[in-house]
């Protein structure tokens, strides 16, 4: 039988065209390995360049063998969906070991450069230090496996810059251009905005000027002050944040004269006295200030938190006499401002990152997120204030203070942590509602711990009013903890 008629008995069944179903499929096998047997070679193609050197220091083996294990738990955790139990969570510790390596300055085995590129494929957090690791060779891997191909456009593991791209490149990769050029060439980067800038679509342009914020300097000023005027409004929001978030801007200095007609001390008393704007003009919209209020808001309350949190801080020492910011942020407020004002201040030290005022708003029950302010302060001072809140707090309120703290968490405040673990399970609280704070103690704890939570990983007496199984969930948790953070230490005995 030649081979379409294989094909046709094949698709038409051996009840129609006759035959045994042994024998055509013996016969389909012998004819395979004969068509193939005949098959003449095709032309080579080019062989590809090969991948440029790395010289770094292989991994030592167990750190190697650890890599291997990480990136297979992330498959099979990725497949099994969740916790494992008093096991500790193999794929939440990856990102760790890849900084601890980089920090070490060690490269990739290549047998594992495959599963590592998948995995900074499937996770946007590990690319950076996934890349970094991997080194030349993932470049190379990626020109041949379209799969990999975020490698050729992620930052520092970018090839040489391609003037092309900018004018024919997909908008990822052209956002990740400007990125590039804007690291090594600030004022060059600026330059090749201009050149399409009006032409771009709304949503180009504002993915482009916030690129800006990286870097941001005085010679940035022109071109935003002309985004100002931009026909889309989150174009001109950004360009505005930006502005206000540049010290001596002429934007900031509008704000400062606003807000200071707002805001003024009583002719008589110690207190703070705020005349909230009455209209919105065009001046106004234009620096940024959005006129409609978002639904149970007060036009005028509106207006004015947007004024102040665009304000320089600094214009308000000299508003009020040369106070510290301690000393104007605890004079009373008229009128039920205060709540507005203070949301504001805390708004503009985030984003104008001063710590004198973070730390002065801090200390004054914050209107807002803590958190945000605490990202202002060096780390050794967030740590501390942290373990001090948890201390008299519980860990309730604390998570997203937990996760701005630097990594691995000081003493001070892993010993809170854990101390604040035990008194929530000695109270009989629920225990799944700590299961985050748990996870990022994980992660986040000085492996030195370990030793502090051991004896919290027996199971407790449970009284009669406990959350049945809560007893054990606790012990499981704890355990959980302690083996990672001894696997934690493993891992980093590993690397040398």
């Amino acid at each position: 039988m030649t081979w379409p008629d294989l094909i046709g008995t094949a698709l038409l069944g051996t009840d129609r065209r006759g035959g045994e179903p042994t024998a055509l499929l013996a016969t389909a096998a012998t004819e395979t390995v004969r068509r193939r047997a005949g098959l003449r070679p095709a032309t080579a193609g080019e062989r590809p360049a090969p991948a440029q050197p790395d010289s770094r220091p292989s991994l030592p083996d167990a750190a190697r063998r650890r890599l291997a294990l990480l990136l297979a738990d992330r498959k099979s955790a990725g497949a099994g969906g969740g916790r494992r139990g008093a096991a500790p969570n193999l794929g939440e510790l990856l990102p760790q070991w890849l900084a601890a390596a980089n920090a070490r300055g060690y490269a990739a085995p290549p047998a594992l450069l495959p599963a590592l590129l998948d995995a900074a494929r499937a996770r946007t957090d590990l690319r950076a230090e996934a890349l970094t690791l991997a080194g030349p060779r993932a470049l190379w891997l990626a020109g041949l496996n379209p799969d990999w191909r975020y490698a050729l456009r992620t930052g520092a593991m970018a090839p040489r810059l391609d003037p092309g791209v900018w004018e024919e490149g997909l908008f990822a990769e052209r956002v990740a251009h400007l990125a590039q050029l804007r690291a090594r060439d600030p004022e060059a980067a600026l330059a090749l905005l201009r050149t399409t800038w009006a032409t771009e679509r709304a949503e180009d342009r504002l993915m482009f000027v916030d690129s800006l914020r990286e870097g941001l300097s005085p010679a940035d000023e022109p071109f935003l002050e002309q985004a100002l005027s931009d026909r889309s409004r989150n174009v001109r929001a950004t360009a505005a944040e930006l502005l206000s978030a540049l010290p001596g801007s002429a934007l900031g200095a509008r704000m400062a004269g606003r807000a200071r007609s707002c805001v003024s001390m009583a002719v008589a008393g110690e207190r703070i006295v705020v005349e909230a704007p009455y209209e919105c003009d065009t001046a106004m919209e234009r620096d940024g200030i959005v006129p409609v209020p978002p639904a149970g808001r007060g036009e005028r309350a509106w207006w004015f938190g947007q004024l102040v949190d665009a304000t320089p801080l600094a214009a308000w020492r000299e508003r009020f006499g040369g106070r510290t910011p301690e000393q104007i942020i605890g004079l009373p407020v008229a009128d039920e401002w205060q709540s507005d004002l203070h949301a504001a201040w805390c708004r503009a030290a985030v984003r104008q990152r001063d710590a004198d005022w973070a730390r002065a708003l801090l200390g004054q029950a914050p209107v807002g997120d803590p958190a945000k302010l605490l990202s202002v302060l060096p780390p050794q001072e967030r740590a501390a204030w942290v373990a001090r809140f948890i201390a008299s707090n519980g860990l309730s309120e604390a998570f997203q203070m937990l996760a701005v703290c630097a990594v691995p968490w000081a003493e001070p405040l892993g010993r809170a942590v854990v101390d604040a673990l035990d008194i929530a399970r000695d109270a009989g609280n629920y225990p799944w509602s700590f299961s985050g704070v748990m996870g990022l103690a994980e992660r986040c704890l000085d492996p030195a711990e370990a030793d502090r939570a051991t004896p919290l990983t027996a199971i407790p007496d449970e009284s009669a009013d406990a959350t049945p199984g809560a007893g054990t969930y606790w012990a499981e948790a704890f355990q959980r903890l302690v083996g990672t953070l001894r696997l934690r230490a493993e891992m980093l005995a590993e690397l040398g």
